[in-house]
């Protein structure tokens, strides 16, 4: 028996992964000013310890690197060529540096070395390189989230270990101690979570499965469309307001 719905449009999954981009970035954004208010003494919460704050971070990378990897499959399944991807590449490296700049002059002593911009784009080279490798990216994720819980027994069972914590090599995230920077986002366990994009991705491309988002919906997927543009203004349009508010009082 033939199915009752049509199979889903690449443009109706696409708008699906925009929009559920756009969802992580509205959350972003109000982490981002709950952070703000912290830094500026309108907010009394520790970001660095709390679960509240630090499981919310999680899953907001979480959201944002699984998106990215959907967003991969989708490019492949569309046949996007190499030129347009380093030159999204390209901006997504400059913006991670911007990002390193910013932080430092704001937070010297903690500045974002390796946040989740610079993660990115190490992540998306070693996906999209990787994008053949069908099914085992599933299990390849799974390693790779577990990484960073085996980190701590590889430094209690090898001493020499200890190079992880150098800075020159926090970017694998195999430390022993989360290391003192504002944002943190490291290969491990962030390319798990981009393989399983991936992966997930490739799966309903195969399928043609996908949905276009409803219409209550739709502003975010628009927003999804721009999110390193949304990215590198909303922090400094917000630091902006709240400079101006405590000028004003």
């Amino acid at each position: 028996m033939g199915s009752d719905t049509l199979p889903a449009r690449p443009a109706d999954r696409l708008a699906s992964i925009d929009a559920l981009r756009g969802a992580s970035m509205v959350w972003m954004t109000a982490f981002h000013f709950c952070y703000d208010l912290q830094h500026f003494g309108y907010l009394g919460a520790n970001f660095y310890n709390d679960p509240f704050w630090t499981v919310q971070r999680t899953c907001i990378v979480s959201l944002f690197v699984f998106c990215a990897g959907l967003g991969q499959a989708m490019a492949v399944q569309q046949g996007q060529p190499w030129s347009r991807f380093w030159a999204r590449w390209r901006q997504i490296a400059g913006c991670a540096l911007l990002v390193s700049a910013g932080s430092y002059a704001m937070y010297p002593q903690s500045f974002i070395y390796f946040g989740i911009l610079h993660g990115m784009a190490l992540m998306l080279l070693v996906v999209r390189f990787s994008a053949g490798w069908g099914r085992w990216l599933w299990p390849l994720g799974a390693l790779a989230i577990a990484m960073p819980l085996i980190a701590p027994h590889l430094h209690s069972a090898w001493s020499a270990a200890g190079f992880l914590d150098e800075k020159a090599w926090n970017w694998l995230g195999l430390v022993s101690r989360k290391p003192v920077t504002e944002d943190y986002a490291p290969l491990f366990p962030w390319l798990g979570v981009m393989w399983w994009g991936m992966a997930a991705g490739t799966w309903l491309c195969a399928r043609a499965l996908g949905a276009a988002p409803i219409p209550l919906l739709r502003p975010l997927a628009g927003l999804g469309r721009w999110p390193l543009t949304y990215y590198m203004a909303h922090q400094p349009v917000m630091i902006g307001a709240l400079l101006l508010f405590g000028l004003l009082r």
